[in-house]
């Protein structure tokens, strides 16, 4: 694939934090600034501001933790209040001003765990992993 040379100019407190990052993969600073950028291209319009950053800044994890974000949930004790919730609204067309907040709620949280699994998923991908089964991958700490 042929790529383009850019230059940018990184403040260096910047620059300290992608060589410490590339240094820690045991990875080129230009192999984690290419994922950086490729990884954050896609969702840069589409996520939240406050998530944004956060999901630039997984292009710096290592492998393992790339493989545990990708493999990240909601706890079950919040899964079955979301699904208690939807059943109680599809039951009685209503549900309490609490509730309704409560359900926005984790309602952000499930899209922002999606987010982050499928973020990790693309830059594991892009790392030359097989990701069709996220949850029987056990990496090698």
């Amino acid at each position: 694939m042929a790529g383009h040379a850019i230059t940018v100019s990184l403040p260096e407190s910047v620059y300290e934090q992608i060589q410490e990052a590339a240094r820690r993969a045991k990875r080129p600073v230009h192999d984690v600034l290419t994922e950086a950028v490729a990884a954050v291209a896609p969702v840069i319009d589409t996520a939240p501001q406050e998530l944004r950053s956060a999901l630039a800044q997984m292009a710096y994890l290592n492998d393992a933790a790339l493989w545990q974000a990708a493999r990240a949930t909601m706890t079950k004790v919040q899964r079955e209040r979301l699904e208690e919730l939807h059943h109680k609204q599809q039951r009685t067309s209503s549900l309490t001003s609490e509730e309704v907040s409560e359900e926005q709620a984790l309602l952000q949280l499930y899209k922002e765990t999606i987010l982050i699994r499928a973020q990790a998923a693309l830059l594991l991908k892009q790392r030359g992993y097989d990701i069709s089964d996220l949850e029987q991958f056990t990496p090698l700490e």
